[in-house]
């Protein structure tokens, strides 16, 4: 009977990323692997909405306490709020777009000129 897969792959990563997650992970009761699984899961939010990297931090403690069935806080709610206004109005669409825009200009702009 063939095992199943594992839903777990390994990484190169820098040495001094390792370190600097298991300094931020000792006083939030993480793991490395926890820590550098946190970051990434906070920087895909800020990158794919547009939100700023506290509203990304809110909406991850939002989605840990449902998933936990812990209180939410007001906060939380409002943000959710404002999300779900700018993605009514329109206003999401817009703000991605732009931010799609500057990273392409950034990338344009690091990319060698050819003589």
């Amino acid at each position: 009977m063939p095992a199943s897969p594992s839903p777990f792959a390994s990484v190169k990563l820098p040495a001094a990323l390792v370190q600097q997650a298991r300094e931020a992970a000792q006083p939030q009761r993480r793991s490395v692997a926890g820590q550098i699984e946190y970051w990434a899961t906070l920087g895909r939010i800020a990158d794919e909405t547009g939100l700023t990297v506290q509203e990304a931090r809110e909406a991850i403690a939002r989605y840990d306490a449902r998933q936990s069935g812990g209180a939410l806080d007001e906060s939380l709610d409002a943000i959710e709020a404002r999300f779900a206004d700018a993605e009514t109005t329109g206003r999401l669409v817009q703000a991605v777009r732009s931010t799609v825009s500057a990273n392409r200009q950034k990338a344009d702009a690091a990319l060698p000129r050819a003589a």
